[in-house]
């Protein structure tokens, strides 16, 4: 099976060489591409001079470099990983034998448990922790690591998982489009350490943390609209009981009466016409995923 390591790349000289070397003495018949972003230090002459191809991408993010991997990379099995040294070539094995066994269309490396203190900073730790408690939630999965930067995926994913985001919340939506295009996706143990002298993280913890949030909230109203606006109503009707509530108890003044009536109702009927849009765009969801199967089964 043809094998494609692929590195995103912005800014890592101080490590580059030694990620290309890495895995080219792990996965000798394997081809190293360096996605380069547009790097100002020298990482793209690094990279060749260890022996990569470098693929360039001008659109700034590392989603943009995820989308430009799942056009661009031709393989039956697509390697990515992290070109900052801080995951180790020797777990790439274990990676690729799960979904060369064909256990899973994904196969994650899971952090947790293997990272060291100064690998993963506590704050990461509890962002990472939150999201995945989300998203465990709403697919009633049990991840433990979806934010990973090192997998591996099979060419039916690379062909049918689509992507949309351009920064650091593209391994979020890698999952969640997985799950919703029903792939498997399993997770490997993987060690995981500290960048080493020279090398910075480009990830902004609550910044990027916000964005990962929008693109699940985003993913949920277009693959969970039942789910979505379900959640929205209930929100709204438990303000409206709020409301009512301190009305009745003599909050607001009396002579207003009319007025605190007519919000209580609009807000009853914006949580039922949150449900019923719920339930509508779920019907449309339901159709354009059975075309999708019955077009599976056709090819």
């Amino acid at each position: 099976m043809k094998v494609v390591v692929a590195i995103p790349c912005l800014n890592e000289a101080a490590t580059i060489a030694k990620v290309v070397r890495d895995f080219r003495a792990q996965l000798p018949d394997a081809e190293i591409v360096v996605f380069d972003n547009g790097s100002g230090d020298g990482s793209e002459e690094r990279a060749r001079e260890a022996g990569a191809r470098v693929v360039r991408e001008k659109r700034r993010g590392k989603g943009h470099v995820m989308q430009a991997i799942l056009e661009k990379v031709d393989a039956d099995l697509c390697l990515v990983v992290d070109g900052d040294d801080t995951y180790f070539a020797e777990d790439a094995p274990a990676l690729l034998d799960a979904v060369r066994e064909d256990r899973a269309d994904m196969a994650v490396g899971n952090r947790f448990g293997h990272a060291s203190r100064e690998g993963m900073r506590e704050l990461n730790r509890f962002g990472n922790h939150v999201i995945i408690g989300i998203i465990n939630l709403v697919f009633r999965t049990s991840f433990r690591d979806v934010l990973s930067g090192f997998r591996v995926m099979n060419r039916s994913f690379l062909t049918a998982v689509p992507l949309i985001t351009g920064g650091f919340e593209t391994e979020t939506e890698l999952t969640l489009q997985a799950l919703s295009k029903d792939r498997v996706i399993v997770e490997i143990p993987v060690r995981y350490r500290a960048r080493p002298t020279g090398s910075h993280s480009k990830l902004s913890p609550f910044a990027d943390g916000y964005r990962i949030l929008i693109t699940i909230a985003m993913l949920l109203r277009n693959h969970r609209p039942l789910y979505f606006f379900s959640v929205l109503a209930t929100t709204v009707l438990a303000a409206d009981l709020v409301y009512a509530v301190l009305w009745a108890l003599g909050f607001f003044e009396s002579k207003a009466a009319w007025l605190h009536g007519g919000v209580t109702a609009a807000l009853l009927f914006m949580a039922m016409s949150l449900v019923v849009l719920g339930v509508v765009l779920n019907a449309v969801q339901a159709g354009f995923r059975e075309l999708s199967f019955l077009q599976r089964r056709n090819r």
